[in-house]
């Protein structure tokens, strides 16, 4: 199916949220939000290469041995684990590597509420591209300006925040050797001439900050306590968009996912995360996307919806039916790992952003259930957005797109 015309039926089902802030953090930090998949996808990716999704309802263990649980909650003996050495990106360069394209659709009129979730490559684990000297410059100005508002660690974190800190200074100089060289004391950004120290105490800024200066992704890191509960006590969340890290730090991952409205959340995501969360493995990272539609081209902060100051945010400021040049397709790709010396769960959150007017060029995209789409936004874009749509739609299949053969040309997420 056309992008074109996969957007303009996703958008059709669309209506404003009540909550834009609890339901992007939900997006950005929880594996949990719902993915738009059909079951016609589910046949054909377990044909494919592609590493299967794990399922996240069933124990681990071999056909017919019960998991056994023998730690407390909240107690993490520490795993042995330790990441295979990444491979070099061969011929990568800041300057020429071109984002991939992620395009986290299917088309089909029948759907249901997934965890979304593949298995993860470690080689693959963080993604550079030639729009790291962009992003880069926005993390250094957020930091400087916006300071603790959008990082912070809380001080039962710390071992964690450390921790990952560490492990992005040995993965990034092994995958990017161009970019990145590993120090006695750190790493070196060959390309930004910079140099950290990570060994000195105290250290010289928040981990969290430091972490998020090394990468075009936004992290997190989920602690469990001793009631069972997973809590957001570290993050770097300096480009989201729609949502501020200084609203919901410190808070569980249930009430993360209730306080944003996220669809079907307690009927059919609940007990999957919580399940998922407690059996994650330090070696069995796992990977998902999601998209947005936004109404201006702001990467940081999407200013359509309001000041970032505001006491609240929503939908209801944005500017309605801005022209259609000012619309941009967001997507994220967010990958999550279990720390072995913490247990500290990870996220990454990389944000690809592009015009909507490149976008609609591309063919075969699918079509989003009605509860799923609610929290687009749509009232704020559809009159120019829709029109437009389906006009290239049109276009494309005039030019003789065969929709029937959309498995045969793309494979979600691609």
């Amino acid at each position: 199916m056309a992008v074109a015309k996969f957007l303009h039926e996703t958008l059709l089902s669309v209506s404003p949220t009540k909550d834009p802030v609890g339901i992007f953090l939900a997006v950005n930090l929880v594996v949990c939000l719902t993915v738009l998949v059909s079951r016609k996808w589910i046949a054909h990716f377990s044909k494919s290469t592609r590493p299967g999704s794990p399922d996240l309802e069933k124990p681990t263990a071999s056909p017919g041995v019960r998991e056994k649980v023998t730690r407390k909650f909240g107690e993490w003996t520490p795993s042995t684990f330790k990441r295979p050495t990444a491979m070099p990106y061969s011929d990568w360069d800041v300057h020429n590597t071109k984002p991939i394209p992620y395009r986290p659709f299917r088309y089909g009129p029948k759907y249901f509420i997934t965890l979304g979730l593949r298995s993860l490559k470690w080689d693959e684990w963080i993604e550079l591209d030639n729009h790291y000297l962009k992003y880069h410059a926005d993390k250094k100005a957020r930091i400087e300006q916006r300071g603790e508002k959008c990082f912070g660690t809380a001080p039962e974190a710390m071992d964690g925040a450390i921790e990952l800190l560490e492990e992005l200074c040995t993965y990034l100089p092994e995958r990017y050797p161009s970019m990145f060289e590993k120090t006695p004391t750190g790493i070196t950004n060959k390309v930004t001439n910079e140099t950290f120290n990570i060994t000195q105490r105290p250290l010289p800024e928040d981990p969290m900050a430091t972490a998020a200066r090394l990468v075009q992704d936004d992290l997190a890191l989920m602690f469990e306590r001793p009631d069972g509960e997973y809590y957001l006590l570290a993050g770097a969340i300096l480009l989201a968009g729609f949502w501020r890290l200084s609203d919901k730090f410190g808070m569980r991952l249930s009430e993360i996912h209730t306080s944003g409205d996220v669809p079907q959340y307690r009927e059919k995501l609940e007990k999957g995360m919580m399940n998922f969360f407690r059996r994650l493995k330090p070696e069995e990272p796992v990977l998902r996307n999601n998209y947005f539609i936004q109404v201006d081209d702001s990467l940081p902060w999407s200013h359509s919806i309001g000041s970032e100051d505001a006491e609240t945010v929503s939908w209801n400021t944005a500017l309605k039916n801005k022209a259609i040049e000012h619309h941009f397709f967001r997507s994220e790709r967010q990958s999550l790992r279990r720390l072995p010396k913490s247990g500290a769960v990870v996220f990454t959150i990389r944000t690809y952003f592009e015009p909507i007017t490149e976008i609609v060029k591309e063919p075969y995209v699918p079509v989003g259930g009605d509860d799923v789409s609610r929290y687009k936004g749509k009232q704020k874009y559809e009159e120019v957005l829709l029109e437009y749509l389906d006009q290239k739609h049109e276009e494309q299949v005039a030019n003789g797109l065969e929709v029937e053969k959309e498995d045969e040309t793309r494979a979600y997420p691609l």
